[in-house]
C-alpha cells in the first residue's frame, strides 16, 4: 500500500488515549472497511461494573460490534445490539449512536465464570435494532448458533440479502477492537466476477488478521500488513467514547408510567424515589414535592 494513499494522523491515536473509528476504501473496487480500536471507552464502562474476565471480554467485543455496524448507516439515532440467552449472562447489550457515543451492560451476569462464548450465550438470540430519530425503528434477529458474535453476526449478514459484509473482533480485559470489510453498490466495478473476485481478496486478507494485531496496531500499520499490493484511502479517525443517555428526565417519564398508587407506596415506605441506571451507576433522586403532578388519585385529582 503507498503511503501517499493513506491520510496521516496528526497523532498517533493509540499513544493519545484516544478511541477511535476509521473508515477506509478501496480505490479500485467497490469495497468499503471501518477500524476500531476502544481502550478508554471500554475501561470506562467497566469502571462501574464488576464482571468477570469472559464477561468483559464479550462485552468489549459487543461495543466493538455496535461501532462498526454504526458507520454501515446513515441516520440520526442509534444502533443497538443485544443478546438473549439460557446461558450465564440472561442478556447483554451494546448500543451506539451516530456520534459514536457508546453504552454496555450484561445483565444478571453476576455468577457467570466462563470464558467460552457457548457458555455464556448457550441457546441464545441476537438481534440488531435500528433507531433513528426520525421514522420506524427495523430490528433484524439471527440465532447465535456459531461459536463467536463474528460468526454470528456473518451469518446474519448472508441471510439478510444485503451487501455482503463481514466482522472480525478482538478484545482483553482491558481494550477492544474491530475491523468491518462491506461490499458497496457497483461503481468502479461493473462485472459481477470481478466484483465477487475482489471481495473474496479483501475479505481472505482481512480474515489473516490476529487479535493481537486488531488490538496493538495502529491503523496504518495493520492496513499495511493486510493490503500493501492494494490502493487503499484511509480517512481520519471519529473519536469513540463511553456515554450513557440517561436523565433525570428520562427517569422522571419512567416513574411517569408507573400507577399513582405505587409512586405513593414508594413514598410512604422510603420518603423519596430513586431511580438508578443500570448502564452507569447514576442515581436520580425525587422528592415527594418533585413528583407533585404525578400523584394522581386516578380520576383526574391530586392527592394532598
Amino acid at each position: 500500500m503507498d503511503d501517499s494513499t493513506l491520510m496521516t494522523d496528526t497523532a498517533d491515536t493509540r499513544d493519545t488515549g484516544t478511541d477511535y473509528s476509521r473508515r477506509f476504501l478501496f480505490d479500485d473496487a467497490d469495497i468499503r472497511g471501518e477500524l476500531v480500536q476502544l481502550d478508554r471507552t471500554l475501561a470506562d464502562l467497566l469502571a462501574v461494573h464488576q464482571y468477570a474476565p469472559g464477561v468483559c471480554r464479550l462485552l468489549g467485543e459487543f461495543l466493538a460490534a455496535a461501532t462498526l455496524l454504526s458507520t454501515t448507516l446513515k441516520f440520526e439515532g442509534r444502533l443497538v445490539l443485544q443478546a438473549r440467552s439460557e446461558g450465564e449472562i440472561p442478556l447483554l447489550m451494546a448500543e451506539c449512536s451516530d456520534q459514536l457515543l457508546v453504552r454496555g451492560i450484561a445483565r444478571g451476569a453476576q455468577h457467570a465464570t466462563s470464558e467460552a462464548f457457548t457458555q455464556l450465550l448457550a441457546g441464545g438470540v441476537l438481534a440488531i435494532t435500528v433507531e433513528p430519530l426520525r421514522g420506524k425503528p427495523y430490528q433484524g434477529i439471527v440465532p447465535l448458533s456459531e461459536n463467536s458474535l463474528a460468526a454470528s453476526l456473518d451469518a446474519y449478514f448472508e441471510q439478510s440479502e444485503q451487501l455482503q459484509t463481514r466482522l472480525w473482533l478482538a478484545s482483553d480485559e482491558r481494550q477492544a477492537a474491530g475491523l468491518l470489510l462491506q461490499q458497496l453498490p457497483a461503481q468502479l466495478q461493473r462485472s459481477a466476477e470481478e466484483r465477487a473476485r475482489q471481495w473474496q481478496h479483501a475479505s481472505t486478507l482481512a480474515a489473516t488478521v490476529s487479535s493481537d494485531e486488531l488490538l496493538q496496531l495502529p491503523a496504518e500499520t495493520l492496513l499495511h500488513r493486510l493490503y500493501h499490493e492494494d490502493p487503499v484511502r484511509l480517512f481520519d479517525p471519529r473519536a469513540v467514547r463511553f456515554h450513557c443517555s440517561c436523565s433525570e428526565q428520562r427517569s422522571r417519564s419512567a416513574l411517569a408510567a408507573l400507577p399513582p398508587h405505587e409512586l405513593e407506596d414508594i413514598l410512604a415506605e422510603q420518603g423519596h424515589i430513586a431511580v438508578d441506571c443500570e448502564f452507569c451507576n447514576q442515581q436520580y433522586r425525587f422528592e415527594r414535592e418533585a413528583l407533585y403532578d404525578l400523584l394522581a388519585d386516578g380520576r383526574g385529582g391530586t392527592v394532598h
